[in-house]
């Protein structure tokens, strides 16, 4: 996840002379979409431009080497299961048994709260349960090889399942695409990218506040932001949502040998986009209503 900062100006002052408190440029907060596994794009429903929901699925890549080796895995596990049919039945039984003895126990420990119910009970149960538990660590024990091999299948299992559950293309986030990066038939790899988004519902703009200017803003606080129209400036209304801790020099992009030794502080305005708004779009930031 990356942001977008695009050329930026230093605030003037003040607006008592009719001017802008301030100049800046609209970014958004881009995400870089990647595949996450291996294989041929098989379906990647994508345009530049579209906009998507969180959940949407979009496509996914070729399974079937990894449906291929999931039946392989399934058939080994069958294989080394028939040689141990008798451990594992022994096992179930006892898990059985097991599962038992800890209802009892929750029962007698009821009854002992309710003053229905002995110690000795309690004490009897627990037994039991160790008993059980001895037992099913024996028999793992003596029959480790059998039962370590089992797990690691099963393991093996759960990493394609996970590995075909990362072949489908979900959009994580809400927001409009602005890249496409592959198309459906081609070739990807672990982790190159498919496409990048971002959500354009509200645009920030980035200025830079002079320290006289620093007091009288605060998070939360309501300003107008203009930008050119086809006629006359449009205007909105913004919320102050960050405030640089600490002041910085003024980016080279100024050209005045003066600003470009001030200090200054970053600020982000958060700016509802009605569809005009546009990443790296110049925008004027005025602090008095009566100038607007």
């Amino acid at each position: 996840m990356g942001l977008v900062t695009l050329s930026l100006s230093v605030l003037s002052c003040s607006n008592d002379n009719g001017k802008a408190d301030g100049y800046g440029n609209f970014e958004a907060t881009e995400i870089t979409i990647s595949a996450e596994n291996n294989g041929k794009l098989m379906q990647f429903n994508v345009k530049e431009g579209d906009q998507l929901k969180k959940g949407d699925f979009l496509g996914y890549i070729d399974t079937i080497p990894l449906a291929l080796k999931h039946e392989q895995l399934v058939v080994s596990r069958a294989v080394v299961a028939s040689k141990s049919k008798g451990v594992l039945s022994q096992i179930s039984v006892l898990d059985a048994q097991l599962k038992t003895a800890q209802t009892n126990k929750v029962r007698v420990e009821n009854l002992i709260a309710d003053k229905a119910g002995t110690q000795k009970q309690l004490d009897d149960i627990n037994g039991e349960i160790n008993v059980i538990n001895q037992q099913i660590r024996s028999i793992e024990i003596q029959n480790a090889p059998v039962v370590n091999e089992l797990k690691s299948i099963d393991v093996q299992l759960k990493q394609v399942d996970d590995q075909i559950e990362k072949s489908k293309i979900t959009n994580p986030v809400d927001g409009t695409v602005l890249t496409k990066y592959a198309e459906p038939n081609e070739i990807v790899a672990f982790g190159k990218p498919l496409y990048k988004i971002a959500d354009l519902s509200i645009m920030k703009l980035r200025v830079y506040i002079s320290e006289p200017q620093l007091a009288a803003l605060k998070i939360g606080q309501e300003v107008t932001v203009k930008i050119d129209d086809a006629e006359a400036m449009k205007s909105y209304t913004g919320t102050i949502s960050w405030i640089a801790s600490e002041a910085e020099f003024t980016p080279k992009i100024i050209q005045t040998k003066e600003e470009r030794v001030s200090l200054v502080y970053a600020v982000k305005v958060d700016v509802p986009n009605d569809g005009s708004l546009k990443i790296g779009m110049p925008a004027e930031l005025w602090l008095n209503p009566e100038n607007n």
